[in-house]
């Protein structure tokens, strides 16, 4: 059996890795033959999380290995030198984030990988799916200018053919298209919901927050405003923070709404199993309309979209960001038949 290294950047991926391993296809794949290598963000909160994922998948007797990669030049050079023998020797790669600048320098590494998962749970893999069909480099729906060489050479590397497999394992994988000889396995979060709860289900509604305001597609202003009347509207009782939002920004939301802000210690996905959590759970068009109706299956807990963030964007945010998102909301509206918020 070959062995298996995954390039991990984020707590949700860690989590989709757990799921991918150790879910409804366990046996598959065994956790003694996946390494797990964790390439630490700049931002704490993000490295919290992944922190106590790392444990959680250690636990699961899943080999987890941290770097700090992005501290400074040099550590990518100790980074690349301690990894580059795991990479060229895996015979599958499982990789996080497809359209990271960092992994997409990495992957020329991975020389003998004949069989290459995507874990992202992320909305990203909308994108990744056009993006391969179209054979167009690999960069974000957000980012602007040329694309770099490495992107290009990304698209080229997963692109499945020439002896090379690739699977997509995605809660939004069902009816996704993918060119000829990849594969789609949908994530239902067995493990999940085997694993943890059900949650306590409270009375009122928890906003899901979104960092569009510190990517700077939408005014910081603008997004509190919003917030706040769409708190009042829906009679929210807590607002669950992106791991990315800004304190300063927080602090002001919690001013104008009066909710309780809360930052969540694992993937909103695991915060919510294990409870509490609203009856009714509203969240921007982002990656948990297709995440939490899996996770949160059978609880009694609605979960919903508000379509309203398409048009706080900044009239110089690009064409495709608009249409990303709402392509985000169609599909949660079409795929699990989750209510549209209007406000």
């Amino acid at each position: 059996m070959s062995s298996t290294l995954a390039l991990i950047e984020s707590p949700a991926q860690l989590l989709n890795l757990l799921e991918w391993v150790l879910g409804e296809r366990r046996g598959a794949h065994d956790p003694e033959r996946v390494r797990v290598a964790v390439l630490l963000p700049r931002d704490a909160a993000t490295c919290r999380q992944l922190d106590a994922m790392a444990s959680l998948a250690g636990a699961e007797g899943i080999r987890v290995s941290v770097h700090d990669i992005r501290r400074h030049p040099a550590a990518l050079a100790r980074c690349g030198a301690v990894l580059g023998p795991q990479l060229a020797g895996a015979g599958r790669l499982v990789l996080g984030d497809p359209f990271s600048g960092l992994i997409q320098r990495l992957l020329p590494l991975a020389r003998s990988a004949r069989d290459v998962v995507l874990v992202d749970d992320g909305t990203a893999t909308l994108e990744l799916a056009t993006q391969l069909l179209a054979g167009r480099p690999l960069v974000r729906w957000h980012t602007t200018g040329p694309a770099p060489a490495a992107a290009r050479r990304a698209t080229r590397h997963l692109t499945p053919g020439h002896g090379r497999r690739l699977e997509v394992f995605s809660s939004i994988a069902k009816d996704l298209l993918l060119p000829p000889g990849g594969v789609v396995a949908v994530n239902t979060y067995s493990w999940t919901r085997s694993r943890f709860g059900p949650p306590e289900v409270l009375a009122g509604t928890d906003l899901v927050g979104t960092s569009l305001a510190e990517t700077g597609l939408v005014d910081q202003g603008r997004y509190v405003a919003e917030v706040a009347a769409l708190a009042k509207e829906l009679g929210c009782r807590r607002y669950l923070a992106h791991r990315r939002e800004d304190p300063a920004k927080l602090e002001r939301i919690a001013r104008a709404t009066g909710t309780e802000i809360l930052l969540p210690e694992l993937p909103l996905e695991l915060a919510l199993r294990t409870g509490p959590v609203g009856r009714t759970v509203v969240s921007f068009a982002s990656t948990v309309v297709h995440t939490l109706p899996a996770v949160l299956a059978g609880t009694g807990v609605e979960v919903a979209v508000h379509d309203g963030a398409v048009d706080w964007l900044k009239h110089d945010a690009p064409d495709r960001v608009r249409t990303f998102l709402e392509e985000v909301i169609t599909t949660a509206r079409n795929r699990h038949r989750l209510r549209i918020v209007h406000t």
